[in-house]
């Protein structure tokens, strides 16, 4: 046990030095530690390193994907529902297909039943991936609210599909009605099992006097209760997350106190930060281990299939997204459509963004070693070209995303607000409110109660303010650069607050606890100044 903590925390201090580099070089963090964790592996005297699939199915996987729920705008997620549909569902489906005909005609002894095993494994792309990527580019938030509704469900329909594969394979038997109605069972039992744990779990967080911190723990079990359950009914334990996450986020504002929220986002980044980076460098690790496991084929034969199927992976994806963009600019003749002429531009940038990850490598680590008493046929071979593919589409895509949406230049989405904008007017509204609720009910008070008039006084100010800066670009164009100036000045007195503040410890009669309490204060000032500029 002693040995596995050191492990662990040797492992986690690692990777957590690996990028901060990354952050230095201003490369996406999965992309630095799959290349480090490659170099690394040739290195004398490191061991070979296998991925436990339960480790990433059961222990990351759930967190993972509540987290991504969590973040998850209901809103665009509705308005994006049938592009987002047709990827998680339809891209998954096509690229499985076209894998397991090329790799049928491509293998030597290679069944279809095997290809469509081998697709389902490649299909999806990563979310963690492409996350860390697109921070450090800028795409209109319609395209990016696509890719984060497709992360959150194309693992689903992938792993099902991997499940009635395996199942073929074993069973030596496949009908595609039962494929399917099983599909179809799965699907909806899964999201019928993530809605009833939700409304379990929300009802607690409803009637139960919780505290932030048991609030904070029954959401750490939440992802696995209902992964776990799910799995254990046959069902998606993929879609029962996300269905169960989407529920909880969107009522978390009406039963959880605003301790509990902060809480929250202070913790779920964290764990998943950690989870992602350990992960992406194991898998640059792995490469001794399955080069090695080659053996039903030369290495060179290997390789040159991986590619080619890599090749067909990354096509399939840029056809797709430009074959949807024709049929949606045909279909918005006829019915409501998000956006009526996609064009060519925001597809290509979306069917680039395919990097594969660790559901990739975890499914085909979980393929069983044996069959009927004999190994598994081409379970190497399987393993060896799903990591060629995560490889390629993670180092080469990912690398040259930015460059990509550079050249080709994505179009804004019609009824895409600018952030800035967006936050005028709600500020507008709220310190409106604001006015209007002191001035109607506290009117007593403002005549008594100096600070709450100076306040008042204030928030007058900032709507009149805010006012002329949403009627008159000029204005609001000098009326930013007064609050970036404020927030510069306000960022410096409150550094200086806290070396005043920390001088208190020196000083007796002023207790530790009483000093950490101003202190959280100064930060959560410090910080609503950082989000605003943001």
């Amino acid at each position: 046990m002693h040995e596995i903590l050191l492990l662990c925390l040797g492992l986690i201090l690692s990777v957590s030095f690996l990028v901060v580099l990354a952050n230095k070089l201003k490369v996406a963090y999965p992309i630095f530690l799959v290349i480090a964790g490659l170099g690394i592996s040739f290195v004398p005297g490191i061991p070979n390193v296998h991925i436990d699939p339960d480790v990433v199915f059961l222990v990351i996987l759930p967190p993972v994907l509540f987290d991504a729920a969590q973040n998850t705008s209901w809103k665009a997620l509705w308005k994006w529902r049938r592009i987002v549909t047709v990827m998680a569902l339809g891209y998954v489906l096509l690229t499985a297909t076209a894998v397991a005909f090329v790799s049928y005609m491509l293998i030597p002894g290679f069944t279809l039943a095997q290809g469509f095993l081998l697709g389902a494994i490649i299909s999806p792309p990563d979310a963690a991936a492409a996350t860390s990527v697109l921070q450090f580019t800028r795409l209109p938030k319609g395209m990016v609210s696509i890719l984060e509704g497709e992360s959150l469900l194309n693992d689903a329909t992938s792993l099902t599909l991997f499940r009635f594969a395996l199942a073929a394979i074993i069973s030596s038997n496949f009908e595609w009605y039962d494929a399917a109605s099983g599909f179809v069972f799965v699907t909806l039992s899964g999201i019928g099992i993530g809605l009833i744990l939700g409304l379990i779990f929300y009802a607690i967080y409803r009637w139960l006097p919780t505290t932030s911190n048991l609030d904070i723990a029954f959401a750490l079990v939440l992802p696995y209760l209902i992964y776990i359950t799910a799995e254990e009914l046959h069902s998606s334990g993929v879609l029962a997350v996300v269905t169960g996450s989407l529920f909880i986020s969107y009522r978390n504002h009406f039963v959880l106190t605003h301790t509990s929220r902060l809480k929250s986002n202070a913790v779920w980044p964290s764990i998943v930060f950690i989870f992602n980076a350990v992960i992406f460098f194991l898998i640059g690790l792995q490469l001794p281990e399955i080069i090695g496991g080659i053996k039903e084929t030369s290495l060179y034969d290997a390789f040159r299939i991986a590619l080619i199927i890599t090749g067909v992976v990354i096509l399939v994806r840029m056809f797709s997204g430009l074959i949807s963009s024709r049929f949606t600019t045909f279909i918005s003749k006829y019915i409501t459509v998000a956006q009526n002429r996609p064009g060519w531009r925001n597809p290509t940038i979306i069917g680039w963004v395919g990097m594969r990850g660790v559901v990739s490598l975890a499914s085909a680590l979980s393929i069983p070693l044996m069959l009927n008493n004999h190994a598994f046929p081409n379970r190497n071979l399987i393993l060896f070209i799903t990591f060629i593919v995560i490889i390629v589409t993670l180092v080469c895509q990912g690398l040259t995303l930015p460059w990509v949406i550079k050249l080709i230049k994505p179009e804004p989405v019609d009824d895409d607000k600018a952030d800035d904008q967006q936050i005028l007017e709600i500020e507008l509204a709220l310190l409106s409110t604001a006015v209007k609720e002191i001035g109607a009910k506290y009117e007593g008070d403002l005549k008594t109660n100096d600070l709450l008039k100076n306040k008042f006084e204030l928030l007058k100010y900032k709507v009149e303010l805010y006012t002329q800066s949403r009627d008159d670009e000029k204005k609001k164009v000098a009326v930013n650069k007064m609050i970036s100036r404020f927030k510069h000045v306000m960022t410096d007195i409150i550094e200086r607050e806290r070396e005043k503040l920390h001088a208190f410890r020196k000083k007796d009669g002023y207790d530790d606890d009483i000093i950490w309490l101003i202190e959280n204060r100064l930060d959560l000032e410090e910080e609503g100044l950082q989000e605003e500029s943001e």
